[in-house]
């Protein structure tokens, strides 16, 4: 139902690389299940970006999908919405709410932890300076958070695709280094 409800929100969006909108709560919730996630941290995940990108209100959402996946769809939406004067202000709150929403949901720390790994898996049709920013709060915040978590396959992908755009001179060396080796 999930499926269904996001796909036809999201019908006629499309992200930045012109592929369609409901790619991209599709491939979060891809990982969410390979993760082996419950079914509602999935449908979570499928209907993560409806409430900021299609108009839906919380209550619409709550009387067709109930109030646990309202509490995580606001949960990831709410973590979305932090704007700082400066960098260690951004840091310190983002720190401070996703912890926060972690004690009411780990779920919704899941769900943003792999809504970033699609967006990092798709940062290339960003401008450079948006692409080291988020690389930055992706290593700065995210990376940590999937570490302390145990979560190291989305550590490990979400560093070194922080790594790729960061530090572009060295990764392609370092990915050049490996494939002659292989």
């Amino acid at each position: 139902k999930a499926f269904e409800y996001a796909q036809a929100k999201h019908e006629g969006q499309k992200r930045v690389s012109g592929d369609p909108y409901f790619s991209h709560p599709l491939a979060v919730a891809h990982t969410l299940a390979d993760l082996e996630q419950d079914p509602p941290s999935i449908a979570a995940a499928l209907l993560h970006d409806v409430i900021e990108e299609c108009g839906i209100t919380p209550d619409e959402l709550e009387k067709e999908f109930g109030s646990t996946l309202r509490k995580l769809v606001e949960g990831v939406t709410k973590l979305g919405h932090l704007e700082f004067a400066s960098q260690e202000e951004s840091q310190a709150e983002s720190f401070r709410k996703m912890f926060l929403a972690m004690g009411e949901d780990i779920r919704v720390i899941l769900v943003k932890l792999c809504d970033r790994l699609h967006n990092m898996e798709t940062l290339e049709f960003l401008p450079r300076d948006r692409q080291v920013a988020v690389a930055q709060e992706t290593r700065d915040i995210f990376v940590p958070l999937a570490n302390r978590l145990g979560i190291g396959r989305v550590k490990w992908e979400l560093e070194d695709l922080s790594f790729r755009y960061l530090e572009t001179d060295k990764y392609l060396e370092i990915r050049k280094n490996i494939a002659q080796k292989r």
